[in-house]
């Protein structure tokens, strides 16, 4: 009898986080977001459970998402509004874990790439600080070429 309700228990836990995301899926996902309004509208929903208690990454993804939908939109007000609300899902994040690189690499892209009159700049030179200094500490390879290649493409 313990042996089924320990089967059980264990059957029915693992079924619960079967709609966490990869990690790998979820950084292509922003990528094809950047161009693909379907995409990031996906994306935006798939990541709607998380926040930044129960993941505070994927809460960064789904603001850098959030962000991106302000290509994909013609309205100037409507615009802003995706990019002030994902920045602020994007901040909160990091505010709940301030020493994730790939948070921080997200904001720090994210802050490479907006025109400057969002004036969304203040936190660049630092993050880029800490992802250098993190970077050889990193143990997902994957992640760790990705911010690599990012740094000598946009090196000062």
């Amino acid at each position: 009898m313990k042996f089924n309700l320990c089967f059980l228990f264990i059957f029915y836990s693992s079924l619960a986080f079967t709609n966490v995301p990869v990690i790998k899926d979820v950084r292509i996902m922003l990528h094809n977001a950047t161009s693909n309004e379907q995409a990031c509208t996906k994306m935006i929903s798939l990541l709607s459970p998380f926040n930044e208690i129960n993941n505070p990454l994927f809460l960064g993804y789904r603001g850098g998402a959030t962000m991106l939908m302000a290509k994909h939109v013609i309205n100037p007000f409507s615009k802003l509004s995706y990019f002030k609300k994902g920045k602020l899902m994007l901040e909160n994040a990091i505010k709940a874990d301030y020493t994730n690189v790939e948070l921080r690499f997200l904001r720090y892209t994210i802050q490479t790439n907006v025109p400057g009159f969002l004036n969304y700049t203040s936190e660049k030179n630092l993050d880029r600080t800490f992802i250098a200094q993190s970077l050889p500490k990193l143990k997902d390879q994957d992640l760790k070429k990705i911010i690599s290649e990012f740094l000598l493409k946009h090196s000062k």
